[in-house]
């Protein structure tokens, strides 16, 4: 199952919704990440998915990281912990499906990630 991780008052993440509803037959469920929050762990684990660190997570332009955290080192384990505490931080939309994942910017992307995808025909000699 498909798992949308939004904002619900955020313009993109409406607009992600509407688009994975018309793209895409595969159920999904909905995850408003500031209400319900990711544990450090299934942060950690959407972090692999998207293969990326959890700093390069950080929207940069919230006013909790202006004043809390910009021009500041952290280690991995601490932008974790940051991104749990602040959630409001989290880049966004993120979906997940079975093992992977992927932030919803552009559109597009989210388009190519919930299309079925077509079985190749193997042919026999």
């Amino acid at each position: 199952m498909l798992k949308v991780y939004f904002k619900a008052n955020c313009a993109t993440c409406q607009t992600a919704l509407k688009l994975i509803r018309h793209t895409t037959k595969e159920r999904f469920e909905k995850t408003e990440y500031l209400v319900d929050v990711p544990s450090e762990q299934e942060i950690k684990s959407i972090l692999k998915m998207l293969g990326i660190s959890a700093e390069q997570l950080v929207r940069k332009k919230e006013p909790v990281y202006k004043e809390n955290f910009e021009g500041k080192a952290f280690t991995e384990d601490e932008w974790v912990k940051i991104l749990h505490q602040n959630p409001i931080l989290i880049e966004r939309p993120i979906l997940v499906l079975n093992d992977k994942a992927i932030i919803g910017r552009p559109m597009e992307t989210i388009v190519e990630f919930v299309k079925p995808k077509k079985k190749k025909i193997s042919k026999k000699s």
